[in-house]
């Protein structure tokens, strides 16, 4: 069992190093720039949403 968990971890190391192709700094600087922009604008179009919500359930309970 013990050796079937060394080997595994063998073989994922060797993966990692040496079948996986990394990002440089730019591409992931670069990721990480759109990522955050568009978080950025979904949060405000959900507040947007949100507010618009509120304040038409003000309105439909202030009928009432």
């Amino acid at each position: 069992m013990l050796r079937k968990v060394i080997n595994y971890c063998k073989e994922s190391y060797d993966e990692l190093v040496h079948k996986c192709s990394w990002p440089s700094y730019k591409e992931l600087t670069n990721s990480a720039v759109i990522v955050l922009s568009a978080s950025i604008i979904i949060a405000i179009v959900v507040f947007v949403m949100d507010s618009f919500f509120e304040e038409v359930m003000k309105l439909v309970y202030s009928l009432f």
